[in-house]
């Protein structure tokens, strides 16, 4: 081999890997995204929410309602008198409903069909839904009738939001959130990284100027071109793809803002470790893939081991996907809005706090 090649070669490798955080990117980083991956990526859904609304004396539909609960893939959700709102208010994600005058009288005149409504905003889970719940009546009339009926579920489709179970409704909105959270976390690393490389952060630091200063100064422009992003993406979504926008419009923007200053404050987070725009860049991927992954923007957060669901429930990209995707289908309700804005509020302060401590501390 030549020379100048083989003194090539080694000079990069030692450079690459004298250094702790590129070891830990190349080495261990793999090893955690594959660790994630395998642990939660699962197309099936698991605890899914089902309301069954029956006569308190129907013993038949009690025992057909213990079968669905004892799948395990539903999880009990308390009825209501309203249907359409437990759907709407995502307490459930189905709701079983007792033929009239109960399901063993149903049986004895041979009509004994119960009938189930599925919240289809998802589609995919709707699909689940609807195939799980068909399997697990199929079986429980086969057992108790010689000639059960063809079709013993009726769906009830009108109150779906979602009627023509198009997947771009449920993705897009999914897809949306990448994107703002992508382009805020690794606009503002690859922010600050520079100024560390160009060597113009010590001379900012050195003027009489406060922490807080210095990282609002340096944070809210890219707030503000991240939320131009966010309003550009959505208006995309709605023209290019035709989702529907059922809510109020200024309660997206108000929960993209929101969204926008947490992945600012953790791509400011990130910089504050990072020496190099490269450990920025690397360190926003290994934050950006499992957030996406643990979201439930593609795989669902009920199907992921309990570890993972706690992750997931401190992951600020699982709380807009589920605000911007209520706002755009089925509206805006005090219901839908406020806990996952709340969330993300909170998420918010404890990112800003733990920002502004780091970035004490390393300077």
């Amino acid at each position: 081999m030549n020379g100048a090649i083989a003194g090539f070669i080694r000079k990069e490798l030692a450079q690459t890997l004298r250094d702790p955080v590129m070891r830990f990117f190349l080495f261990g980083a793999p090893l955690v995204q594959l660790t994630l991956f395998g642990l939660a990526i699962s197309n099936e859904y698991k605890n899914l929410k089902l309301a069954v609304v029956m006569q308190p004396g129907d013993v038949m539909m009690r025992e057909l309602s213990e079968k669905f609960y004892s799948s395990g893939w539903f999880n009990y959700a308390a009825p209501s008198h309203e249907p359409q709102e437990t759907l709407r208010s995502g307490a459930a994600d189905a709701v079983l409903i007792a033929p009239a005058g109960g399901l063993a009288a149903a049986f004895e005149r041979t009509q004994a069909q119960v009938q189930l409504l599925i919240d289809a905003s998802n589609a995919t889970k709707a699909r689940a839904v609807e195939r799980y719940a068909s399997s697990i009546v199929r079986t429980f009339y086969a057992s108790r009738l010689p000639n059960p009926p063809v079709n013993p579920i009726v769906f009830d489709l009108r109150i779906l939001y979602n009627p023509t179970l198009e997947t771009s409704y449920f993705m897009v909105p999914g897809v949306m959130t990448m994107v703002i959270a992508l382009i805020a976390v690794m606009l503002t690393g690859m922010s600050m990284a520079r100024e560390k490389e160009m060597g113009t952060l010590e001379t900012i630091i050195a003027a009489p100027l406060s922490n807080t200063t210095i990282v609002l100064g340096k944070t809210i422009p890219f707030v503000v071109l991240a939320m131009v992003d966010a309003i550009l993406v959505i208006a995309a979504g709605m023209i290019i793809f035709a989702v529907p926008m059922r809510g109020f419009p200024p309660a997206a923007l108000a929960a993209s803002f929101v969204f926008v200053c947490t992945m600012v404050s953790i791509g400011v987070l990130i910089s504050t470790f990072a020496a190099t725009q490269q450990q920025a860049m690397m360190g926003s991927f290994l934050f950006i893939f499992p957030a996406n992954l643990l979201s439930g923007i593609m795989f669902p957060v009920e199907s992921m081991p309990l570890a993972l669901r706690f992750l997931a429930y401190a992951n600020p990209l699982k709380y807009f996907a589920s605000v911007l995707r209520n706002t755009m289908l089925k509206g805006t309700t005090p219901q839908l809005f406020f806990p996952d804005i709340a969330a993300m509020t909170l998420l918010l302060a404890i990112t800003i706090f733990i920002t502004i401590k780091a970035f004490r501390s390393r300077i």
